[in-house]
């Protein structure tokens, strides 16, 4: 057993929590406390209310998420958002949210993770945002066909792709989660490919204007990487249990 300070206080030094910039919404670092000490971790993607449904089945512990319970904003407890408040509380189970500090740390983000899955080389920092570099950029050689397959296989589902670009491919831009909108910034990158979670539909017919390929994984599929590496350097650390919450949304 582990006490919840603990636990946070290396979280929040290791994820640099509060010098790491982020959409209000994240509400990064502990969400919810409980009472007592830690003596499992839990990791999903999201802090749903399915997720923390079937991680508070197995009573006290630190549930670690990606997306944590505030992306709606302050908003009154009742119904959906209660029972799961009420579900956590009930079991004692802490919440920990880590958004962008967990896509960017260079040995458990998602970025990384992802982009060494996928075998780039001579990575380096990538597209900021509020002076964040909130990807990376590196070489790979082959087609973009193989390119989307090594992707498939990384993320382990399939993978929609805008073949706007050049058949072969030297160089990758790669932003885990929702960055499809950022076609253009990546374009004007000079990269051949971009990977990502998710896009809106009017991000496709401009990368084929703009002549870049982009491939997108899914918005899930492409961040549960950071999460399972994260819970296990707290097991090893800590010599706690973890297990994985896997709620697939789909997008």
């Amino acid at each position: 057993m582990v006490s919840l300070n603990e636990l946070v206080t290396f979280l929040d030094e290791q994820l640099a929590i509060a010098a790491i910039p982020d959409y209000p919404g994240a509400l990064n670092g502990l969400q919810l406390a409980n009472e007592g000490p830690v003596g499992r971790i839990v990791a999903a993607v999201d802090a749903s209310l399915a997720v923390v449904e079937a991680a508070a089945a197995g009573g006290p512990g630190l549930l670690l998420v990606h997306h944590g319970m505030f992306w709606q904003g302050a908003q009154p407890l009742r119904g959906a958002f209660y029972r799961k408040i009420k579900m956590a509380m009930d079991a004692g189970l802490a919440i920990y949210s880590a958004h962008l500090p967990l896509d960017v740390h260079p040995q458990w983000g998602n970025n990384p993770l992802l982009a060494q899955a996928m075998g780039m080389r001579e990575v380096t920092p990538f597209l900021d945002w509020k002076g964040l570099a909130i990807g990376l950029r590196g070489v790979w050689n082959g087609t973009r066909d193989e390119l989307r397959e090594q992707l498939m296989q990384a993320v382990g589902g399939p993978v929609q792709m805008c073949a706007g670009g050049p058949e072969k491919i030297a160089s990758v831009g790669l932003v885990t989660g929702g960055a499809g909108s950022e076609v253009a910034r990546v374009a004007a990158a000079g990269v051949d490919a971009f990977i990502s979670g998710e896009g809106p539909h009017w991000s496709f017919p401009l990368a084929e204007e703009l002549g870049l390929n982009v491939l997108l994984a899914g918005h899930y599929a492409t961040e549960t990487f950071g999460v399972k590496a994260l819970a296990t350097e707290l097991s090893q650390r800590f010599a706690l249990p973890w297990s994985f919450v896997d709620r697939p949304t789909g997008l």
